[in-house]
């Protein structure tokens, strides 16, 4: 299943709230939309609605800027995307020419049954586990070895 680009930028947005990567920066769309490589308005609109969701507080004005609620931060990634992209269904049946196979057709069914298998994995994360940086190690390479180059 793909995402549109709507829902993907609404998920960007919350894990770059979550994983609060701003140095101290009062957070705004366009500082999302830098970081995330979007235009301000894409990812405006993606704001407006998890503000409408309850997911995400802005605030107006000189001390202003978007924050995760409570609800944002456990708001499981499933549920989330299911409220960005509708419940559409992965295939329409009912284009212009009407499908000869509709009658016996399982393909929708199917779709179905995978879209919500889809959804149940994604229900496990929340976006804040997403987010969560973690500890790499890194491991020093040794320095390569110089052989002398050899006289012909």
């Amino acid at each position: 299943m793909q995402l549109t680009r709507f829902t993907d930028l609404g998920l960007r947005a919350m894990m770059l709230l979550s994983a609060g990567e701003f140095d101290g920066q009062r957070v705004t769309t366009r500082l999302i939309a830098a970081r995330a490589g979007a235009s301000e308005n894409h990812i405006a609109k993606a704001v407006s609605r998890l503000v409408e969701l309850g997911l995400v507080e802005a605030r107006r004005g000189r001390v202003g800027g978007l924050s995760l609620t409570d609800a944002g931060r456990t708001a499981s990634v499933g549920a989330l995307v299911r409220e960005l992209e509708g419940d559409r269904e992965v295939v329409t049946c009912d284009g212009e020419a009407p499908c000869p196979l509709l009658a016996g057709c399982r393909l929708r069914r199917a779709l179905a049954r995978a879209k919500e298998a889809f959804y149940a994995e994604l229900d496990q994360y929340t976006v804040s586990d997403l987010a969560r940086t973690t500890s790499l190690t890194v491991i020093p390479l040794a320095p390569p070895v110089i052989r002398p180059a050899t006289a012909r």
